[in-house]
């Protein structure tokens, strides 16, 4: 029975972690369609890779402008 278990949330955090990179790719993807300057998509790449919750919700909170952000809708 705790193998079980052990396995159900082995399968919840793969699930979690799967999300986060189909929700990182987006975001960078987002970033590179974007108009901003070359060192502004530099930036919100790095930032969306090592941090990569943090990274996204920052960005689409506060980065994206909005000109890109009716582009995405």
């Amino acid at each position: 029975m705790a193998d079980l278990i052990a396995d159900i949330d082995i399968s919840r955090g793969n699930l979690i972690g799967a999300l986060v990179l189909i929700l990182d790719v987006i975001a960078i993807a987002s970033v590179l369609m974007g108009r901003g300057s070359a060192g502004h998509k530099v930036l919100w790449t790095l930032l969306i890779i090592l941090l990569p919750v943090l990274g996204m919700i920052l960005y689409y909170l506060i980065g994206q402008s909005p000109e890109d952000a009716k582009l995405m809708r």
